[in-house]
């Protein structure tokens, strides 16, 4: 997540592997003793004691729609009203951001892209629980303009425990939900960032001092609630690297994967910053959401907490030399430059822009010949490509940035519809 258009519960008892394992005790009665064996069916299996038992009863109840995470970012300095949010489909907000200032989470008021960040925000979005009871609201810290304080908090076990308190009397303060850890990135300099070899086990070691504050706190209150903590991650191999997927999931209950800005605001070169999978040219494509999710399982993360991040923005290049057939990875007079889908949806095969589809990216971009004009971005074919994605791959669900870039809620209807 950017705060600028340059930059932007756990394991549990497997019943079927118990049953199997007493039959393998069992198997000398069953071999000599069918009567026995009869009996012991009987009782394992007669009753409705055991879930796994349950699910082979027909019946004729509909079996329940499974219930995927729909995490949408806002940003606290877009001059937006939050409660006019839609939360119907929604499960999960993540506000940014929260700001790290002397080794602590902090509110920070200060004013970005013209507009003051303000607690009432957190006070407009916990009133959207009104409209849906099932709604976590929880705040992002870092980002990209924010991530600066992160190496440090994490650096020893001082810092860290100083850093995981302030994150449980954050969420205590401000009534949420839970915590979202957008370091951007570990090990790594981002946007002038400290940054050092150890962050790679910090990272891990410091998540876990937040997991251990958070759970705490709700010992503390005496309530029967989980309080989450989630992050964000890289979609490359150097996040996967500089990071401990393996082991961070124990500490956390999901991650968002920022499955864009392939090509970006550092690229003087079109193309796709979302694309599905690889283009016709794949040595040219940066990455992809199909490789992304893969090296993020490869490294460990259970892929059933693993939510895809798509874009409700594009990238827009200016000056393209095209040769007036390529135009995908040409040479532009700008960088890909943020643009909100809000901002340039009237141009989809409009005011001299034609839609064109990379079929073995599965990805749309737009193009004006007279302005050479380029603007990648997600519609609603590519955002069913990855929909379908995460069902067969049995990810947790879908994440975007962020929801006052729509127009008319059409991309979040294209996430929302076809989960369903």
């Amino acid at each position: 997540m950017k705060l600028t258009d340059e930059s932007h519960t756990f394991a549990h008892i497997n019943e079927m592997k118990f049953l199997e394992l007493n039959f393998k005790k069992m198997s000398w009665k069953i071999r000599y003793k069918p009567v026995l064996f009869v009996t012991l069916v009987i009782f394992l299996f007669g009753g409705c004691h055991y879930q796994s038992h349950k699910k082979t009863i027909k019946s004729s109840k509909p079996a329940a729609e499974k219930r995927y995470n729909v995490v949408a970012y806002v940003a606290g300095y877009r001059n937006f009203d939050f409660t006019t949010i839609d939360v119907s489909g929604i499960t999960h907000i993540n506000y940014a951001f929260a700001n790290i200032v002397n080794g602590e989470v902090v509110f920070d008021t200060t004013k970005i892209d013209g507009k003051n960040l303000t607690p009432k925000d957190i006070d407009a979005l916990n009133s959207l629980k009104a409209k849906n009871s099932d709604l976590n609201v929880l705040v992002s810290v870092g980002g990209w303009s924010w991530s600066k304080g992160f190496s440090d908090a994490a650096l020893n076990e001082k810092s860290r425990f100083k850093f995981a308190k302030s994150c449980a009397n954050f969420v205590q303060k401000y009534k949420i939900d839970g915590i979202d850890l957008d370091w951007e990135y570990p090990n790594q300099p981002g946007a002038g960032n400290t940054f050092r070899p150890e962050d790679i086990h910090n990272f891990t070691l410091l998540l876990k001092a937040v997991r251990e504050e958070l759970n705490l706190l709700a010992q503390k209150e005496n309530k029967n609630r989980h309080y989450l903590l989630t992050i964000a991650t890289g979609a490359d191999k150097n996040y996967v690297k500089n990071t401990e997927l393996g082991e961070i999931y124990n500490y956390i209950d999901f991650l968002n994967i920022m499955t864009y800005d392939f090509y970006n605001g550092l690229h003087k070169t079109t193309g796709h910053h979302s694309n599905f999978k690889s283009s016709a040219h794949p040595e040219m494509d940066m990455n992809s959401v199909v490789n992304a999710v893969q090296i993020h399982i490869n490294a460990g993360f259970p892929a059933n907490r693993i939510n895809l991040g798509i874009p409700f923005y594009g990238r827009i290049w200016k000056g393209v030399q095209s040769n007036g057939k390529q135009i995908l990875f040409r040479k532009a007079e700008t960088v890909g430059m943020g643009i909100d889908y809000v901002n340039f949806y009237k141009n989809i095969n409009a005011n001299g822009f034609v839609r064109f589809w990379d079929e073995n990216a599965k990805a749309p971009y737009l193009w004006n010949a007279e302005t050479k004009t380029f603007i990648s971005f997600d519609d609603e074919e590519s955002i069913a490509y990855k929909i379908n994605y995460i069902k067969s791959k049995g990810l947790a669900g879908v994440m975007f940035w962020e929801y006052s870039a729509d127009h008319n809620k059409t991309l979040l209807n294209a996430v929302t519809k076809n989960l369903k």
